[in-house]
């Protein structure tokens, strides 16, 4: 009989590899370290459901980085752990106070109010950030049975705008929204960019200065899937293993997405990764501000690069690089960075911004 472990594939490439884009970091593909560690937690059997190995390795892990008291929950995906966090924080009665830029109310196709069955209350932002007297205009009524309680604030770290929150405003948040007796959620599908920004470890903005609950993010840092639900405030949660089955985010070979995770945050991959997506971005930046009629939006800070050109140069452009406009009306663009964009990339994109500008 044939041995079941042969490798064989017929499986061909139909795509170029070395066609680039700057749409988003979810463009890439996988780090080789990742690939890798994937092939190593092959073969065998491991218990499923999360009682394999590498999942309870990866409690370890994720130990060192935010403490002996987190717990970690893999999931498939950012929207998943977003949504099982904000369940596991709420009540059937409760709101979540987000900015209105965040990606939970604009990207999430309305899961978190229609899986998760909360409310989200929205606030502008000039920046994507929120602040204590931003929260204020959504943090009121929770004795009016007629509107939904604030129970929950949640950022994005860093913002949807590109932006880094310090340590010292999320404290200022956590201070704020615990006074009120509401809970603190940080969805970090880029919490990696926002530290390698910031050059301090990721406890110093998550549980150190209050943060309760976790989104962490993988799959933008180089995994193939896979986030985690990190637990940082046990007394914030409850019923989180119950509702992480419940909202289709439990998965049964759980050892292949906690060996990714392992692989970035074991070692510095995490942090290699995304401090050259952010320097990617930097190179971007300076490119593109030598060029007349385009301007950048927000301050660079992470490994996007907003900016407003003409709608039609866009148009043209986007012909030879993928990137999306952020808002059509106005000409703004999103152009991101990953951890596999290369110096010469940068180099031909604004070579070819500048083209179209000129013509």
């Amino acid at each position: 009989m044939a041995d079941p472990t042969t490798v064989r594939t017929d499986a061909r490439r139909h795509h170029d590899p070395q066609v680039r884009g700057f749409a988003s970091d979810n463009y890439a593909g996988t780090h080789p370290e990742i690939l890798a560690a994937i092939a190593l937690a092959n073969g065998g059997h491991q218990i499923a459901y999360g009682e394999d190995d590498y999942t309870e390795h990866l409690q370890r892990v994720m130990h060192s980085h935010f403490g002996p008291t987190a717990e970690v929950f893999p999931v498939f995906n950012g929207t998943g752990a977003n949504v099982v966090s904000l369940q596991a924080m709420t009540d059937r009665w409760g709101a979540v106070i987000c900015a209105e830029s965040a990606h939970i109310n604009v990207d999430e196709g309305g899961a978190p109010e229609r899986v998760g069955g909360l409310k989200l209350l929205t606030v502008p932002t000039p920046d994507g950030k929120l602040t204590p007297e931003l929260i204020d205009r959504q943090a009121y009524g929770w004795d009016d049975e007629h509107r939904a309680m604030p129970q929950v604030v949640s950022i994005t770290q860093n913002t949807e705008l590109g932006t880094v929150y310090t340590p010292d405003e999320i404290r200022a948040i956590c201070d704020h929204a615990h006074g009120h007796g509401m809970k603190v959620h940080l969805d970090g599908a880029r919490i990696a960019n926002a530290a390698a920004s910031l050059d301090v470890p990721m406890r110093t903005f998550t549980n150190t200065v209050g943060v309760d609950v976790l989104s962490f993010g993988g799959t933008k840092n180089g995994a193939i899937f896979g986030e985690a639900v990190v637990v940082l405030n046990p007394d914030a949660v409850r019923a989180m293993k119950h509702l992480r089955k419940l909202s289709m985010q439990l998965a049964s070979k759980m050892r292949f997405v906690s060996v990714q995770l392992e692989a970035l945050l074991a070692g510095d991959l995490w942090l290699r990764n995304a401090r050259h997506a952010n320097a990617m971005a930097q190179r971007l930046a300076e490119g593109v501000r030598a060029v007349d009629g385009v301007e950048i939006l927000h301050p660079v800070q992470a490994n996007a690069v907003f900016a407003r050109l003409p709608h039609e140069v866009s148009e043209r452009l986007q012909k030879r690089f993928r990137f999306y406009f952020w808002d059509e009306a106005a000409g703004d663009v999103r152009w991101m960075c990953s951890f596999d964009t290369t110096e010469d990339d940068v180099d031909a994109f604004v070579l070819a911004l500048k083209e179209e500008m000129a013509k």
